[in-house]
């Protein structure tokens, strides 16, 4: 049985009209006919939010529809890979960091008289900044292709 067809089933046997239906996703009866007539597909949270209200599982609604799932698989993915940038971009920033910061020590010791030194070994300072902005960008890029690819 594909999606659509589950979905009305389910709703029948509640029965609720289309518009009961909607007004419980907080959608529009629009979409909920759209779903029905397999013209449109509903986004993950109204999945989850279909699921509970018919009390079955999110694996019967998905199982219904090779279509639908492939849909969820993407939408999954484009919502993981904001985090996923996020921790690249975090580690690129932090290399950034390590780098202005070993930077701005070098130039005040050789300007002024004060001798600063960097806690920490030497392998840190000058290592540390050349990984994770490399470690960023690389692992920005791979899922940036990734994501376009999917």
């Amino acid at each position: 049985m594909i999606f659509a067809e589950k979905l009305k089933t389910e709703r029948s046997k509640k029965g609720w009209s289309q518009e009961e239906l909607a007004e419980k996703l907080f959608v529009s009866r629009q979409s909920v006919s759209k779903w029905e007539n397999g013209q449109n597909y509903p986004s993950i949270e109204i999945l989850i939010k279909i699921s509970d209200l018919f009390e079955v599982t999110i694996d019967e609604l998905l199982k219904s529809d090779e279509e639908l799932a492939k849909k969820v698989i993407k939408e999954s993915r484009q919502l993981a890979y904001p985090r996923m940038k996020f921790a690249f971009d975090v580690l690129f920033l932090a290399g950034f960091a390590l780098m202005v910061i070993k930077l701005g020590v070098l130039l005040l010791n050789k300007l002024t008289p004060l001798e600063i030194a960097l806690q920490g070994s030497s392998i840190f300072w000058n290592f540390g900044s050349l990984i994770g902005m490399l470690g960023g960008g690389i692992g920005s890029g791979i899922l940036k292709e990734q994501y376009k690819q999917d």
